[in-house]
């Protein structure tokens, strides 16, 4: 401990602002006390949206205030609340702006025993709730396994008990141990090591085991690292971790909870009793079926002997047969012969009637028909068309106006060629046009007589 810090500092006749001071006191207290740990209750926890938290640590006889920047936040497991009883670690200093005086931390555990119970109830529900205890991940034990990896530390009386229960019940199962810390800190990262070395082994099943102890003695297979090492191991593994009433997470994300290590050992190994007893009823199953197969075999020989016949007999009966079918190959042969050539006679005749020259022929007459028909058709359609011009043409001479024109009449014409067809289209003194029969005349209008004049057909 520095005696004098204001001889260290040079400050015995140095004037010094408040900043400054505040300046050198905070390099004093963050050099004197850089890592302490300190044990109290929280009270006044703030969280502001920056995600650092600030309270104050106090006993029964005073208080300090702390600061947990958020990237020693993030790593705090359990959730800090007023009241609680916590462990913290970090460094004495000072905040300038207002002289405070203050712990900079970067680590929080809760304190004592009831600690130790919040982080493992904290980690056993975050596990849970990424689904590392459901019933759906975990695998079978093998019936009969072989070979057998067993994690724990190689001094002790668990590895003895293990090897105990197999020399006992299944001393065929080869025994391989994976030697590893099983308490203090240390051991973390070697059982971690040791159940993925395990794994790449090739075991048939794993069991990870200690002895009894205290809730601090057994915390290594409570760590979360522990945890998710034995949740991703391809292998079974058994977790039997102190008696049976301690309870680990490692006994959750295993596939199998042992209550001890002598009964994990039990679970793999298989009772060589029942084994025989098995063995046993197998032989006599065997020799039951062998029997069976021999007395079916020696029946069927038999039947076989008796439809045995000699080659001579078999070879006549193949003969007779053979002159059978080729009797009968005959018969058919020449049934479809015949029913070919009556077949090839109807075509024939089917042909003879269709043979191009005969169609020729009947069309030629037809053709000579037709052309003299078609001279006398032409003269009758001539005569028809010639009586029915003569009619037209005298009928179109009946309503001419020529026609009329010969019988005496004329017709009117006004300057722009229009037929006069009422005096009253006409004015006097207008010239007018006459059309004869026979030449025209120009004519003026005298006078316009609006009254009409009646004519008699009989004049």
């Amino acid at each position: 401990m520095i005696r004098d810090p204001f001889e260290r500092l040079g400050l015995d006749r140095e004037v010094l602002t408040v900043s400054q001071l505040n300046g050198r006191a905070r390099v004093l207290l963050e050099d004197v006390f850089r890592s302490v740990w300190v044990e109290g209750e929280i009270s006044n926890l703030a969280r502001p949206a920056s995600g650092h938290m600030y309270f104050t640590l106090k006993d029964s006889g005073a208080q300090v205030r702390c600061a947990l920047f958020r990237q020693n936040a993030t790593r705090v497991r359990q959730a800090l609340r007023d009241g609680l009883a916590v462990r913290v670690r970090g460094k004495v200093s000072l905040f300038e702006g207002r002289g405070d005086y203050q712990l900079i931390l970067d680590t929080v555990e809760p304190a004592g025993d009831g600690a130790l119970r919040l982080a493992f109830e904290a980690l056993k529900e975050k596990l849970g709730a990424e689904g590392l205890f459901s019933a759906e991940r975990k695998q079978p034990l093998p019936t009969h396994p072989q070979r057998i990896g067993i994690i724990t530390s190689p001094t002790g009386a668990v590895i003895r008990d293990i090897i105990s229960v197999f020399a006992r019940r299944a001393p065929q199962v080869e025994l391989n141990l994976i030697p590893t810390a099983v308490q203090g800190r240390e051991a973390i990262a070697q059982i971690v090591r040791a159940v993925r070395l395990a794994d790449s082994l090739g075991f048939d099943a794993l069991i990870l085991a200690r002895g009894g102890g205290s809730l601090e003695d057994l915390w290594c297979f409570n760590e979360e690292a522990v945890a998710r090492a034995v949740a991703a191991c391809v292998t079974p593994i058994v977790s039997a971790v102190g008696h049976e009433t301690d309870v680990s997470i490692s006994d959750f994300v295993a596939d199998v909870r042992a209550p001890t290590p002598s009964a994990a050992a039990e679970l793999l190994a298989p009772d060589n009793s029942g084994l025989q007893q098995r063995l046993d009823g197998l032989q006599r199953r065997l020799l039951l079926r062998m029997q069976n197969r021999l007395t079916h075999d020696r029946l069927r020989l038999e039947s076989l002997t008796r439809r045995l016949r000699h080659p001579g007999e078999r070879l006549r009966q193949q003969a007779q047969r053979l002159d059978d079918l080729d009797m009968r190959l005959r018969r058919a042969f020449m049934l479809s012969l015949n029913q070919r050539h009556e077949r090839l006679a109807r075509l024939d005749t089917r042909l003879a009637a269709q043979h191009p020259g005969r169609t020729l022929k009947l069309l030629g007459q037809r053709l000579d028909s037709l052309a003299e028909r078609l001279p006398r058709a032409m003269r009758e359609v001539l005569k028809d068309r010639r009586q029915r011009f003569q009619a037209q043409l005298q009928t179109l001479q009946v309503v001419s106006p020529l026609a009329t024109l010969a019988r005496g009449y004329s017709i009117l014409l006004d300057e722009q060629g229009q037929a006069i067809r009422s005096a009253a289209q006409a004015r006097n003194g207008q010239r007018l046009t006459a059309r004869l029969n026979e030449g025209e005349l120009l004519v003026r209008v005298e006078d316009n007589h609006l009254t009409p004049v009646t004519l008699s057909l009989l004049d």
